[in-house]
């Protein structure tokens, strides 16, 4: 028996994990597979206590690769980290990235992955062209939009819940230069600071901004805007960048060390580093769209209580005040964001529950304070749900079922087609019990 987290470190259960090159054969018993345990919350958790869980990262092989037409077709334990590592320099990457490399394929899948590019490509799944899956029954089948749709969408986002997936084919995206060319901005408030992340959002291909979500004042929502693409081979070095050395948390910090006053500090100094004007020039992609991946273990800041990283989407374009009273409910708890995030998202993708739809997203990684916490949450999914958005379950921890269930109408349909494709919920997860309804047994 070992004890599994999310990233968040919230909740912890004991549970029966194993791990074989073979995910054929150790998904035959499982009620769940599990990637390399970065989603934030229970998604990758079994639905009870002492329940085997299926851990790919041992089946991590690279089956295939088409240099014409860039179709990789790897196991689901394939990290991204290889991916890149491999392919980068070759003038290959993936068309969809998440904030860490620390994540695999099937993982990827699973979540339907977004990243700084919504607005453009979508999530990874509009880039998947097939899945080798277990179903419930212990049939093996590969499945793809046009022999088994409902399946195939349902998969996409749909968090593990519709079968055990063991292999994934994918397209990855030709780059000019392995390099990033980069702009970032200071911006005085959140109301401009929205205008300008869906003004950039038309002329570059990856956009995010950071926000201080602390402040109580009239600079609340001041922040960072980042732009990025690829650069060209004229403006970028001619040698390949280097991997980066990361450093380690070495301990669990104290809870004082995410009080208010430290949170304030904190936000005043990351906004103040970056100065006034706008900054130019080439960058790192590790340092792009990995920052936090040079601190390994950098969960443990948030102390032994853990955290909730919350995520929502919420349509800016049909209620233009939606943002501004998420961040008063944000800025006004007694327990606040440490790290706030701000994303441009484009059109609903085709996985059945895939997380995003056209309007900015917003995830705050928020220290787990028990009973404050809990209300923190409630009250921002009374916020999403009146705007008529909806959270990411990759991140979730704390969204109750009846929330969830106000907010995405899709959900009805996804139930169905887990119920075509097992009829006895046999896979399930601590998640799916708290938002979904299912039984632990």
């Amino acid at each position: 028996m070992i004890e599994l987290s999310g990233w968040g470190r919230h909740p912890r259960v004991w549970a029966e994990e194993v791990k074989s090159e073979s995910l054929e054969r150790i998904t035959e018993a499982a009620s769940l597979s599990r990637g390399l345990g970065r989603s934030y919350g229970d998604s990758s958790l079994p639905a009870r206590e002492g329940a085997t869980v299926a851990n790919s990262t041992a089946a991590d092989r690279l089956i295939s690769f088409d240099e014409s037409t860039g179709l990789v077709r790897a196991e689901a334990g394939f990290p991204l980290f290889e991916l890149v590592r491999h392919f980068l320099p070759r003038g290959w990457f993936t068309p969809v990235t998440p904030g860490t490399q620390f994540v695999t394929v099937g993982g990827m899948v699973a979540s339907d992955v977004h990243g700084k590019n919504h607005h453009v490509e979508g999530c990874f799944g509009e880039h998947v062209t097939a899945l080798k899956m277990r179903l419930a029954d212990g049939r093996i089948v590969e499945v793809t939009d046009e022999s088994e749709p409902d399946l195939f969408r349902a998969t996409l986002g749909g968090m593990g819940l519709t079968g055990h997936i063991l292999e994934v084919s994918f397209r990855l995206q030709r780059v000019p230069s392995p390099w990033i060319y980069g702009e970032s901005e200071q911006v005085p408030n959140f109301e401009t600071l929205i205008e300008r992340l869906r003004e950039a959002s038309h002329d570059w291909p990856y956009t995010v901004s950071w926000v201080d979500s602390v402040r109580t004042h009239g600079d609340v929502g001041r922040g960072i805007l980042m732009k990025g693409r690829w650069a060209e081979p004229h403006e970028a070095p001619s040698h390949a960048p280097e991997i980066r050395r990361s450093v380690a948390v070495p301990f669990d910090f104290p809870r004082w060390a995410l009080a208010p006053w430290s949170m304030r500090l904190f936000n005043y100094a990351y906004f103040h580093k970056h100065g006034a004007g706008v900054h130019r020039g080439i960058e790192h992609p590790q340092d792009f769209f990995y920052p936090l991946d040079f601190v390994r273990q950098w969960n443990r800041v948030y102390g032994p209580d853990g955290f909730v990283q919350y995520q929502a989407v919420v349509p800016v374009a049909q209620d233009p005040g939606v943002a501004r009273r998420f961040f008063d409910v944000l800025t006004r708890a007694e327990v606040g964001s440490f790290l706030t995030v701000v994303k441009d998202c484009g059109p609903e993708g085709r996985g059945t529950l895939s997380f995003p739809r056209p309007g900015i997203s917003i995830a705050c990684d928020i220290p787990m304070r028990g009973d404050a916490t809990q209300r923190l949450v409630d009250a921002l999914n009374a916020v999403v749900v009146s705007a008529g958005g909806r959270i990411y379950l990759t991140k979730d921890s704390l969204t109750r079922r009846e929330d969830y269930e106000r907010m995405d109408p899709r959900l009805e349909r996804f139930r169905e087609v887990r119920r075509k494709w097992d009829p006895e919920m046999r896979i399930k997860s601590a998640q799916s019990v708290r938002v979904f309804g299912d039984s632990a047994e």
